[in-house]
């Protein structure tokens, strides 16, 4: 912090008023708003955004690119990029024009009527285009990658299969799907010349500032990554994002006015860019599945997980288009993930509580809603009936097991207390409209005590609450299902 005041003193000869920290996304760089009493800098602005990154030779990159990109852009041109007003020594800090906190991804969300998003729509495409066209004499010596190939599309598949199918545990065949996954990063790094340009790289509705007016020109932040490639994969990084939830009506409209207007500059044939489309739809949904994996199912950071199920209905789309059908192991991967129930998602309308039996040898059940929070309960405490050879080959679902727990007052008296504690919060999240609450109960090898109290509990808030769907997992036993009304 110290740091950014520094270099605010330097910048303009004066401290900020206030320093507040901004949410981050999947980077490490750390982003906070510095504002002032009295207008500051040659513009007389009143805030500038401080980025603090470790990797200097990507501030770097950032930095350069903004300064060429400045020259192209403006209020009265097709885009904005962001002013560099200083950088520290050690390049590792920044300051920036502030372009305010109002995203178009806030923007798509909330608009309801599509003649104004098609309009909008038109208009970041328009600007995409337009820095995709700069000549390339102008930026190709300070972009951080190499040009756009088979290289780089292998790692985004290796990513998908490290970060997303591994994860997962989808079993698959290793040398077939390194086949395929060459032959598709052939097919995709094949592309016509005329359509090579900046790739922007993650050109998504976040990285991508705007206001009110439909018309104004979109502030692009975040290009750092780009590098020489196909413009198409630009659009369809826009299009296709998983979370900002277009139409297929929009996306297809929209994708042939990108389109149009690339072929009309690039002389490409339109047709032939069309059928382009599809590969890198598919490219780019696995490109965005394993960083939603590594971000999301292992460092557990909530945006990327709830960005998973919109992200699988992209890739169920591309199945049912038969995009997979010249890579049947991979094809096989897919149809397996989008069907796993670990994905599925909540009911809009109503309260989902799940209810989680599990051995805490294999650690916590997931929560892969992004809302956290939830009940769990050790039993370890209660008197174990795996101990006894009788019982060791049943669970807690089976009448010998039942009976011997319930003959013990303890776990009657256990059940009460997180009862207790459960069903106040059932009735709480019903008034308040939430849609998902997670309890879960864990014993040593998720077989007997944890198994009998979560389907007890399970079966009990049904009982209490008919409206709510009630799904048990008994993650250990591979049972996953909607508790009925009769169950007992």
């Amino acid at each position: 912090m110290k740091e950014i005041e520094n270099l605010s003193e330097q910048w303009c000869g004066r401290h900020p008023s206030s320093v507040s920290r901004l949410a981050g996304a999947g980077s490490s760089r750390r982003y906070y708003r510095l504002t002032y009493d009295a207008p500051v800098g040659n513009g007389g602005v009143l805030s500038v955004v401080a980025t603090a990154g470790d990797d200097v030779r990507e501030n770097e990159v950032f930095c350069a690119l903004a300064k060429v990109f400045g020259r192209y852009g403006g209020r009265a041109r097709p885009f904005r990029v962001p002013e560099i007003y200083a950088v520290s020594a050690d390049g590792r800090v920044y300051l920036q024009e502030d372009f305010g906190d109002r995203s178009l991804f806030d923007i798509i969300r909330k608009e309801s009527g599509k003649e104004t998003l098609c309009r909008r729509l038109r208009v970041v495409l328009d600007a995409l285009l337009s820095i995709q066209t700069i000549p390339a004499v102008e930026w190709d010596g300070l972009i951080g990658c190499r040009p756009f190939g088979e290289r780089r599309v292998r790692w985004d598949l290796n990513y998908f299969k490290y970060a997303f199918i591994k994860p997962c545990g989808i079993a698959y065949d290793e040398e077939r799907l390194e086949d395929e996954f060459e032959a598709l990063a052939h097919s995709l790094s094949s592309y016509p010349s005329a359509i090579e340009g900046f790739m922007y790289r993650d050109f998504q509705s976040r990285n991508i500032m705007s206001d009110n007016d439909p018309d104004c020109a979109p502030c692009l932040i975040d290009f750092q990554g780009g590098m020489k490639g196909p413009a198409l994969y630009d659009a369809v990084s826009l299009l296709w994002q998983a979370k900002a939830g277009l139409s297929g009506e929009v996306r297809d409209e929209m994708m042939r006015y990108y389109i149009g207007r690339l072929a009309g500059v690039t002389g490409a044939d339109e047709e032939s860019l069309i059928e382009l489309t599809d590969g890198f739809v598919l490219l780019r949904t696995l490109q965005v599945l394993g960083a939603y994996g590594f971000r999301g199912l292992i460092e557990r950071k909530a945006h990327f997980i709830e960005s998973i199920p919109p992200a699988l209905s992209n890739l169920a789309a591309l199945i049912h288009k038969g995009v997979l059908s010249p890579y049947p192991e991979l094809e096989s991967c897919c149809r397996r993930l989008i069907h796993l129930d670990r994905f599925r998602q909540p009911a809009a309308d109503r309260l989902t509580v799940e209810v989680w039996s599990f051995s805490y040898k294999k650690g916590y059940p997931e929560n892969l809603t992004g809302n956290g929070g939830g009940f769990v309960f050790d039993c370890r405490a209660l008197h174990n009936p795996g101990r006894y050879d009788e019982y060791k080959s049943l669970t807690g679902l089976d009448r010998p097991v039942i009976d011997f727990l319930e003959s013990h007052a303890e776990v009657a008296e256990y059940l009460g207390h997180a009862s207790g504690m459960v069903i106040p919060a059932v009735e709480t999240y019903r008034r308040r409209g939430f849609n998902h609450l997670q309890v879960a109960f864990g014993c040593t090898g998720g077989r007997h005590r944890s198994v009998y109290c979560a389907q007890s509990m399970a079966v009990r808030i049904k009982e209490t609450y008919p409206d709510v769907e009630v799904r048990v997992v008994h993650r250990e036993q591979c049972i996953d299902r909607i508790v009925a009304k009769s169950e007992k």
